[in-house]
């Protein structure tokens, strides 16, 4: 508990040494003369926007209309390795009986999967639900924990962790759809890459919904270009929580999921990447999900992405900055951590002091032009071939909703910046409802 307060505290101070920076670098320029007030701006918005331009320009130059194959016949069939398929699920009865059935016709050998999915203290009719299932699907490994265990999700995949035993993890949210073939193509796909993990693209099933659910199927495909083209940089993948298959032996040499942290995803992500484990990024086949439908639920849902990346960065900032990574790698998690979340809090204080001074913003040829490289992504991602829903068209008219949409970060990454630097941090699991949506 003593370390846990401690660790806590380090990051709150941590937190409150970014706010102060970032206070200073948005106040700075408007002392400056009118002349020279834009310099800062303009100098980032070339390193950063140039930066941000070429891993978008790096997304692989084959056909768009052609899918990513990967080589089936790389394993004989009696070769394939083992793989456990793990769901950490709460209160998900909408969905788990479907997404249980899904997974049992899965083509793959059936002595070389198995299927683990963990309670975590639903309150809902999900355990009840699991027991029967049980009866229906003899491979189906079920654990239940006591609401508030313990350790959030992380919590319940290391309840996982020490039942399964198979080469490979694939791990699943309990909305995810996938193909039939999708173990095969992923596994062969990081066997033949040497990965010691991949994550999949995430597509959403129900992008036709409303504005919102639209908005977000494109951010999933900007999200993978991104990564793509960092991956092809020398850059940093990240892990994205469904659709992550793990190297089971990469995964405990990390110490497994990490029970302090609020993305255990994202935490992991960094994890890898110390330990010299390489994560790889695949298009197709996509883990189809569920967006938010709501601006409530993509606000609580967005405020636990930021927190948790923040402090993935704050924990383990001083092996990100050394010479245990690649220049190259060095390079693009600053770059990616003065865009992400850098940017958001130092615009929020240059509009304070604009308005404060009565002078005009200084940042904003900076936040111009990070949101026409997104744009740019948005466009490149949504022409590339889906397996899976289509991904919504770029029209001009989309695409300058998806920009003004991608402004709520704008929002919520100084927020949570401001409530991490004031208050204790929250280790709650505050899960997506899912409403059992099935893709077209």
């Amino acid at each position: 508990m003593a370390a846990a307060l401690a660790n806590d505290d380090c990051r709150r101070g941590k937190t409150a040494l970014f706010l102060i920076a970032c206070g200073w670098a948005g106040a700075a320029p408007h002392w400056l003369q009118p002349g020279r007030s834009l310099l800062p701006a303009i100098t980032l918005a070339i390193f950063l926007g140039g930066y941000g331009l070429r891993i978008v320009m790096k997304e692989r130059k084959k056909n768009s209309e052609s899918p990513d194959q990967p080589d089936l016949q790389l394993l004989d069939s009696k070769d394939w390795p083992t793989v456990d398929i793990v769901v950490a699920a709460r209160d998900e009865e909408a969905v788990i009986t479907s997404l249980v059935e899904r997974l049992n016709l899965i083509s793959y050998p059936e002595k070389k999967l198995s299927i683990c999915i963990v309670d975590d203290g639903s309150k809902d009719k999900t355990p009840i639900i699991l027991d029967e299932l049980i009866n229906r699907f003899p491979r189906l490994n079920v654990i239940h924990r006591n609401f508030g265990a313990g350790g959030g999700k992380s919590g319940a995949l290391n309840q996982a962790l020490k039942k399964v035993d198979g080469k490979w993890l694939l791990v699943l949210d309990a909305d995810a759809q996938l193909q039939d073939d999708l173990i095969q193509r992923v596994v062969s796909f990081a066997e033949e890459g040497e990965w010691s993990a991949v994550q999949l693209r995430k597509s959403v099933i129900n992008a036709d919904q409303n504005s919102l659910t639209q908005m977000q199927a494109m951010e999933m495909a900007m999200d993978a270009v991104i990564q793509q083209g960092r991956l092809k940089g020398g850059g940093v993948v990240e892990l994205r929580g469904n659709g992550q298959l793990l190297l089971r032996e990469a995964l405990e040499k990390c110490g497994g999921f990490n029970e302090d942290t609020l993305t255990d995803d994202l935490d992991l992500s960094f994890r890898f990447l110390v330990n010299g484990s390489l994560v790889g990024m695949l298009w197709n086949p996509p883990i189809k999900e569920e967006a938010v439908e709501t601006l409530p639920a993509l606000w609580r849902q967005r405020q636990r992405w930021a927190e948790g990346g923040l402090q993935r960065f704050f924990d383990y900032w001083p092996i990100l900055i050394s010479n245990k990574l690649s220049l190259s790698q060095r390079q693009d998690l600053a770059c990616f951590f003065l865009l992400q979340y850098a940017l958001p809090v130092v615009t929020m204080f240059d509009l304070i002091t604009s308005l404060l001074t009565q002078t005009m913003p200084a940042y904003f040829p900076l936040s111009i032009i990070a949101l026409s490289v997104s744009g740019f992504a948005f466009w490149r991602g949504c022409n590339r071939y889906s397996e899976g829903p289509d991904l919504p068209a770029p029209t001009p008219v989309t695409l300058v909703i998806a920009i003004f949409y991608l402004a709520h970060w704008f929002m919520v990454i100084p927020w949570v910046t401001l409530r991490m630097a004031v208050l204790p941090k929250r280790l709650f699991w505050v899960k997506t409802n899912h409403r059992g949506q099935q893709a077209l």
